[in-house]
C-alpha cells in the first residue's frame, strides 16, 4: 500500500491572479511546492509565462476588471485542468498618492482591480466550487483595511476594507456548500510595493514593527498554503493577520 503524499496540496489545483511577480509570483510558488498545478494570470502575460515555465504551470493574461475576461480566462484554466480548487485572488494596485492628490480616475481604477476584480474572482470560481461541492477561495487584504497606514493610499486602503466585508459575504453564502473563504491580511512584506518607499520611510515603518524587521514574500505564500489545506477546513470569514505584531487585536 503505497503512502499518503506529505505535500498538503497534492492533486489540487490553483489559479492565482497577479501572479507574474512579487507576492504572487511567490504564492504561486508556494502552492506549487505544496503540490498544487497552478494557473497563473497576469496583466502582462510574459511575467506569467516566466513563472509559469518555472512551475510547469499554466500562464494566461487576464485583466481582472474585465468580468467577461476574467470568465473566461478561468474557464480555459477549468478546460486544462479540469477544474480549479483553489482560488487565490491576489491582482492588487498599490498606490501611496496622498489623499489630496488622488484623481477621480485613479480612485475608480484602484478600487476595480483591488475590489471588483475580487469580486468577479470570488463569484466566478463560487459558482464553479458551488457545484463541485468543495473549494478554498483566498483573498488578499492588507492590515492598511483595518487601520491606516503611512505606506499606502487611502483609496487602497478603503478597496481592502471592503474585500474584508466581501470575504464574509461570500463566506457566509458558500459555507453550505463546503467552500471556504478567508483573507490574509499582511502589511510590510519585502515586495516591489515596499521597494518603491524611499529609505527614510522604509525604516520608519520598520521601526513601529514589534518584530523589528520586513515579512517575506515566502511567509505570505506559507499562510495562502495553510488556508488552502485541509487544516484550514473549519476556519472560513476570518482574516489572518501577517503583520509582525504591528497591529495586535
Amino acid at each position: 500500500m503505497s503512502s499518503p503524499s506529505l505535500l498538503p496540496l497534492a492533486g489540487r489545483v490553483a489559479f492565482v491572479t497577479g501572479a507574474g511577480q512579487g507576492l504572487g509570483a511567490a504564492i504561486a510558488r508556494g502552492l506549487a511546492q505544496a503540490g498544487a498545478r497552478v494557473a497563473l494570470t497576469d496583466i502582462e502575460q510574459g511575467h506569467a509565462e516566466g513563472v509559469a515555465a518555472e512551475l510547469g504551470g499554466l500562464a494566461l493574461r487576464l485583466d481582472v476588471r474585465d468580468e467577461a475576461a476574467f470568465g473566461d480566462g478561468f474557464g480555459k484554466a477549468v478546460a486544462h485542468f479540469g477544474a480549479i480548487d483553489i482560488m487565490v485572488n491576489n491582482a492588487a494596485r498599490t498606490p501611496t498618492t496622498s489623499l489630496w492628490d488622488i484623481t477621480p480616475d485613479e480612485w475608480d481604477d484602484v478600487l476595480a482591480i483591488n475590489l471588483r476584480g475580487s469580486f468577479f474572482g470570488c463569484r466566478i470560481a463560487g459558482r464553479h466550487m458551488r457545484e463541485r461541492g468543495a473549494g478554498r477561495i483566498v483573498n488578499l487584504a492588507s492590515m492598511a483595511g483595518q487601520q491606516p497606514s503611512a505606506a499606502t493610499g487611502v483609496h487602497y486602503a478603503a478597496s481592502k476594507a471592503g474585500l474584508l466585508a466581501l470575504t464574509r459575504s461570500f463566506a457566509q453564502e458558500l459555507a453550505p456548500h463546503g467552500v471556504t473563504v478567508n483573507a490574509l491580511a499582511p502589511a510590510a512584506i519585502d515586495s516591489p510595493a515596499l521597494d518603491a518607499l524611499d529609505p527614510a520611510r522604509q525604516q520608519a515603518l520598520k521601526a513601529r514593527i514589534p518584530l523589528g524587521r520586513f515579512g517575506f514574500p515566502e511567509e505570505v505564500a506559507a499562510a495562502v498554503v495553510y488556508l488552502a489545506s485541509p487544516a484550514a477546513a473549519f476556519m472560513t470569514g476570518a482574516t489572518l493577520d501577517l503583520n509582525g505584531g504591528r497591529f495586535m487585536r
